[in-house]
């Protein structure tokens, strides 16, 4: 049985996403793993969880707020990589190739957003 969030671009690229937060998070102090790894690792989690979750919901305005969580979990994971990029967990390079893939997340989830908007006003 398929479910129909997996034919979703915006799903499969944020489930890349993951898998790279969670590669270059493997590098962070071993102090790290229950504070900052642990945060951004759920917060990069939640934004998959949130598009799968919300694609199930019966109307347009719920499905909206579903894909508004997976935008504030996204703002989280860049707050995340800020102060990963503070602490040198991860360099200028590392930081601007993931905040070019969490800014094709975020269009593609304020365009989907919009796509929602229009079909409740």
């Amino acid at each position: 049985m398929s479910y129909r969030f997996q034919s979703w671009q915006v799903y499969k690229d944020a489930r890349v996403l993951r898998q790279e937060i969670n590669k270059i998070t493997k590098n962070f102090p071993k102090e790290e793993l229950y504070i900052l790894t642990s945060q951004i690792r759920r917060a990069i989690l939640s934004v998959v969880l949130q598009i799968a979750e919300g694609s199930n919901r019966k109307t347009e305005k719920d499905k909206n707020n579903f894909i508004n969580r997976s935008l504030t979990s996204l703002d989280e994971v860049v707050a995340c990589l800020d102060c990963a990029l503070d602490d040198n967990y991860i360099d200028l390079a590392q930081n601007k190739a993931l905040l070019e893939k969490i800014e094709n997340v975020s269009r593609q989830l304020r365009g989907f957003e919009k796509y929602i908007k229009k079909s409740y006003q």
